[in-house]
């Protein structure tokens, strides 16, 4: 048994690498991980630096209503770790919100709205949240964290009726909050936005279009985006109710990979 050195103070598995037993001990990290060498304001600071994250959600108004649309892939780093991470939710009958950024601090969000929702019910005064008032409150939950320089590391798209007209509106990690008839965040701000932009151009949705329009813009972003994946969720909010479809796998096709050329 020579070979496993000193059982007391066994050797690292590798250069600078964690010992057995032992936590890693992350490059940049002057003190040794674990709660007693650290303050509780040290711990606070660490959701500025996202470890789980989603990518782009797209929101897109038409004639009676919304559709949002998201993966389900939860990266860890550059790693597809998780494929099972729903981010589209129905927040009560008439909202439909949807979350890219950091998945644990949607989960602690969504976490205080259902709260919110289940207070709202026991009351039993016949009132319901409405989306402007979501996205309202969701503008100062997030710059009110931006403000103490602790955020929440998400974007928000809520999409709703509201007094019987389609809303659609966004909130990002600083607060910064706007409504438009076509919303994409993330990378897709950048890749599906000319083309919900472009279609809203041409004339007023109706559901089956705005639907086919959604997934056609999922299917760019998983083609470019290398956080997206090829199963998704897909949401639509009308006056009838809120209703989110189940997962979907993307028919994809790569034969043309090989005519592609790095640059």
């Amino acid at each position: 048994m020579a070979f496993m050195g000193d059982m007391m103070n066994p050797a690292p598995f590798w250069q600078n690498g964690p010992a057995p037993g032992a936590f890693y001990n992350f490059p940049g990290n002057s003190a040794s991980f674990g709660p007693g060498s650290h303050t509780v304001q040290e711990f606070k600071a660490h959701s500025a630096s996202p470890i789980t994250t989603t990518t782009t959600v797209i929101g897109v108004k038409f004639d009676k209503g919304c559709v949002i649309a998201a993966d389900m892939l939860g990266s860890y780093g550059s790693l597809a770790r998780f494929r099972d991470c729903p981010r589209v939710t129905k927040v009560n009958d008439l909202i439909l919100l949807g979350n890219g950024g950091d998945y644990a601090d949607y989960q602690y969000l969504k976490s205080i709205i259902d709260q919110k929702i289940i207070d709202e019910q026991c009351i039993g005064d016949g009132l319901q949240l409405k989306p402007r008032s979501l996205h309202c409150w969701l503008t100062r939950v997030l710059y009110n964290k931006r403000s103490k320089m602790d955020p929440l590391w998400s974007n928000y798209i809520v999409a709703g009726i509201q007094d019987g007209e389609p809303f659609l509106g966004t909130v990002d990690k600083l607060g910064t909050a706007y409504e438009d008839a076509a919303i994409a965040t993330g990378l897709g701000a950048y890749m599906a936005t000319p083309l919900l932009r472009d279609a809203a151009d041409k004339g007023p949705l109706d559901q089956e279009s705005a639907k086919a329009l959604v997934r056609k813009c999922m299917e760019v972003l998983f083609y470019r985006d290398a956080r997206s994946f090829w199963r998704y969720q897909l949401g639509v909010v009308t006056a009838a109710g809120v209703t989110i479809d189940e997962p979907t796998d993307l028919k994809h096709d790569w034969s043309l990979a090989h005519m592609i050329e790095m640059v």
